[in-house]
């Protein structure tokens, strides 16, 4: 088992540098093993999440889950998954629909649970942490969605 960190999504990149920073200092003191993907393909990911036949979140899961679909074959593990698949903000619906077809694209299995029941307890692990806590989705959209109130 292993962690992979592949966010082209996040915006703006001082954003994605401290989720990432979080997310290290974590995985350390636990000692669980991560892999990093740096590149910040912001641009892939908004040529992506503009296309007109889909929504921004689904362009988004297909990006993310395809790259960790990829690395997981490379790395001869049995299936991949995603830690959105704890948030009650999330569309859950959209991400299992994505990331099985993915699954079958990729040859590779999608290992389903969902982990929302467990959201609270990692709510407050995190608090207890003093950890950065993201106060949106990391899209430039959902940024402007959470601060931009427009009358």
């Amino acid at each position: 088992m292993q962690g992979y960190f592949f966010n082209p999504n996040i915006h703006p990149y001082r954003e994605f540098a401290h989720r990432l920073e979080t997310l290290q200092e974590y995985v350390k003191s636990i000692d669980f093993p991560l892999e990093v993907d740096r590149r910040y393909l912001l641009e892939d990911f908004l040529l992506e999440a503009l296309q007109k036949d889909r929504s921004r979140c689904e362009s988004c899961y297909e990006i993310r889950f395809r790259q960790a679909a990829r690395v997981a074959m490379v790395k001869n593990f049995d299936s991949f998954t995603t830690t959105l698949l704890v948030s009650p903000h999330q569309k859950h619906k959209l991400i299992i629909e994505v990331a099985k077809r993915i699954a079958r694209e990729e040859g590779i299995e999608f290992f389903y649970m969902d982990f929302r029941p467990y959201w609270q307890t990692g709510v407050s692990i995190s608090r207890e942490r003093l950890m950065y806590r993201q106060p949106y989705c990391g899209c430039i959209f959902s940024e402007k969605e959470r601060y931009c109130k427009e009358n």
